[in-house]
């Protein structure tokens, strides 16, 4: 009844106005829920730091699906999130905190691409059918997992996955998101052009800087 309001525990975050049947969102108030909310999940020692601040914003534009904000900052509605950084910026955390934003978002799995990789090794080309249809995942770490062989086969099991999501997304406007520590030149090599030209029609691209502290340490 309230979708502007959410709660941590017992504790009322109310995140900005509600007029006829419009939220206009305090991206302040956001970033306090987002605060609390982040350490029920992963511990009193998160931290929403200032330096992230124009990710955060970024990416809470996308997920309450603010029109005119998302075309300021040349974010597609219509395509999914790729998070890059460096190691231990927060992407990962990120990805899934953020799904708490509105009570009716962008519902997804979160899955490290490694592990797909080891179910492709153990039961072969069905897994990469499963990921490349039916509902909306982010795959997380994408690019570093190994490569997947399978009966003396080998695959590169995330981009056969990937080129699947691009027909899943055109066909049936299912999202796809994925975090990486790559950058765009590192993508290509590891997947290919081809792959490479679907993941820009697939992903809006957010980074993190470059120089961003590693919040595990």
């Amino acid at each position: 009844m309230n979708p502007h309001i959410r709660f941590v525990g017992h504790k009322q975050y109310v995140l900005g106005s509600l007029k006829d049947n419009q939220i206009c969102y305090d991206f302040n108030k956001i970033l306090l829920y987002l605060n609390a909310k982040g350490q029920t999940m992963f511990g009193k020692n998160f931290r929403i730091l200032e330096q992230d601040r124009d990710v955060i914003y970024k990416l809470c534009n996308y997920y309450i699906k603010d029109p005119l904000n998302c075309k300021k900052l040349d974010i597609d509605l219509n395509k999914g999130i790729l998070l890059s950084g460096p190691v231990g910026c927060g992407k990962s955390s990120l990805m899934k905190l953020l799904r708490y934003l509105t009570p009716y978002g962008r519902t997804y799995e979160v899955i490290p691409a490694r592990n797909i990789t080891f179910a492709f090794n153990n039961i072969g080309f069905k897994i990469v059918e499963d990921y490349g249809e039916g509902k909306s995942y982010c795959f997380d770490d994408l690019g570093v997992e190994p490569t997947g062989r399978y009966f003396g086969k080998d695959c590169n099991v995330m981009g056969e996955i990937l080129l699947s999501r691009y027909e899943l997304l055109l066909n049936h406007n299912i999202h796809t998101h994925a975090t990486t520590n790559l950058n765009a030149q590192e993508l290509e090599e590891r997947y290919g052009c081809r792959v490479r030209s679907r993941m820009r029609q697939l992903f809006n691209l957010i980074a993190f800087k470059e120089d961003s502290k590693d919040k595990r340490i």
